[in-house]
């Protein structure tokens, strides 16, 4: 009897989410719940973020391959998120988005959820046909779902917005319940691809997403940052199309420095930088000399 009531209460304490050891649920956290980028083997969640205020999960950054499992682990809830932004469409950055949509059927979620992402191209969807492919009635690959994005259909709904900018505007795109998001063009490759400042309780929290950071509009979008979350994607010295993709180290320590951001952190890291973190802190420092960090999954950063 002993042994069987030990085993119900062991799996009622495994059965309750909690934050991750490293948030406190206390004021304005930046938690990373995707800190690599599309490889399997380095066992990272592909890119993703959370931003939450006083122990609820607020705004959603990306979600890729893996940060469902993440966003489930840190105790965040889909009923309690405000805004969801895209940085672009590569699996890596929003894969498990439907698994996320699926896992709030459980909850009791009663407002609509809005969703922003980039303008699309012949390659790629935009946000509007991102929603629409994913849970589209008639063709959506899971059109079982297509409550989310069907009015009267009895369900909250998921309501697409896509962001067209000029190509170097800096626009806000969102305002509601103390947050807002502004958004930029970025350069990464031929993917449309933006970047995002969340402000929310004083804090600026700016996200790079995947970008050569070549056009400028990242210095303007990430001025004064309290965060600067930066993707270390490839190592100094990068070329071809792994450098027409990201930004190498040191172009990451210009943009921080000319921002003047009051913290870096250093995610979306891939087996070609991983193991290189002294030589791309050296890179960075030639330019930017405020704190850095490199992000693993879960990591949180409290912002003050």
């Amino acid at each position: 009897m002993m042994a069987r009531m030990l085993a119900l209460l062991l799996l009622c304490l495994c059965s309750v989410p909690a934050f991750a050891a490293s948030c406190t649920g206390k004021g304005i956290e930046l938690q990373v719940l995707g800190s690599g980028g599309p490889e399997t083997q380095d066992k990272r969640a592909s890119s993703s973020y959370l931003i939450w205020q006083d122990g609820t999960a607020r705004v959603l950054v990306d979600s890729g391959g893996g940060s469902a499992l993440r966003f489930g682990q840190a105790g965040a809830n889909m009923a309690d998120l405000d805004v969801v932004l895209f940085t672009h469409f590569h699996a890596d950055h929003s894969a498990d988005f439907p698994a996320l949509v699926k896992s709030s059927y459980f909850e009791d979620r009663q407002r609509n959820l809005p969703v922003y992402g980039p303008a699309g191209n012949a390659s790629f969807p935009s946000a509007t046909a991102f929603l629409q492919n994913l849970f589209g009635a008639r063709h959506g690959a899971f059109r079982y779902l297509s409550e989310y994005i069907t009015p009267g259909a009895g369900s909250y709904l998921l309501q697409a917005h896509t962001v067209k900018l000029g190509a170097h505007a800096v626009r806000r795109v969102f305002s509601g319940a103390g947050i807002t998001a502004d958004a930029t063009t970025v350069i990464h490759g031929s993917v449309p691809a933006l970047a995002w400042l969340v402000q929310i309780g004083g804090q600026r929290i700016a996200f790079s997403g995947d970008t050569n950071g070549d056009n400028g509009n990242l210095e303007k979008l990430a001025a004064h940052a309290d965060i600067f979350v930066a993707h270390n994607a490839v190592p100094e010295g990068a070329s071809g199309a792994a450098r027409a993709l990201h930004m190498p180290p040191s172009v990451i320590g210009r943009i921080a420095a000319t921002a003047g951001v009051k913290q870096l952190v250093l995610s979306h890291r891939m087996l070609r930088t991983l193991g290189k973190e002294a030589e791309t802190l050296a890179s960075i420092a030639q330019h930017y000399t405020g704190p850095t960090e490199f992000a693993n999954d879960l990591d949180c950063f409290a912002l003050h």
